[in-house]
């Protein structure tokens, strides 16, 4: 019963996972990357990486398009996941609606005098469930031997 109804959820989010996979196959046509989580793909970097960079805000790590998750890399990916997963389940509810009413909840908080991003009832949901995870940069290290910066 539970493999029938992931079934039904995975295709009546299809008509969204569709742009998913062409952005993400845009992406591997220019040397990005793919990874399978379950029934969920995910793409990154080529196509994916500059689309994203055309954002307004630079911070996004990760977007998600029915059972497809986009995103600028894999530590990005990583960091996302579990938040990103929950939009996953979103998408298996709403199908086809979900990005109109994912549209129309942003709306609604803008005109409420609110954030259209954090106060999106769907972002609301989500970050409750899984808030996104700091991203661990390694510090640079330095070549003992490079003296380029040295006086």
């Amino acid at each position: 019963m539970k493999v029938l109804v992931e079934a039904i959820r995975f295709t009546w989010a299809l008509p969204t996972s569709a742009v998913g996979y062409l952005l993400g196959f845009l992406g591997l046509l220019t040397g990005g990357k793919v990874e399978r989580r379950g029934l969920v793909l995910e793409f990154y970097g080529g196509f994916v990486k500059w689309f994203m960079n055309r954002f307004p805000n630079k911070n996004i790590l990760a977007m998600t398009l029915g059972y497809v998750i986009v995103g600028k890399a894999p530590e990005g990916l990583e960091a996302a996941r579990d938040h990103e997963m929950v939009h996953v389940a979103q998408n298996g509810l709403w199908g086809p609606l979900f990005l109109p009413a994912y549209g129309a909840a942003s709306v609604v908080a803008f005109c409420r005098g609110k954030n259209p991003y954090r106060d999106n009832m769907f972002e609301v949901d989500a970050y409750s469930k899984a808030p996104i995870k700091r991203i661990r940069r390694e510090p640079k290290r330095q070549d003992p031997l490079d003296i380029s910066d040295v006086a």
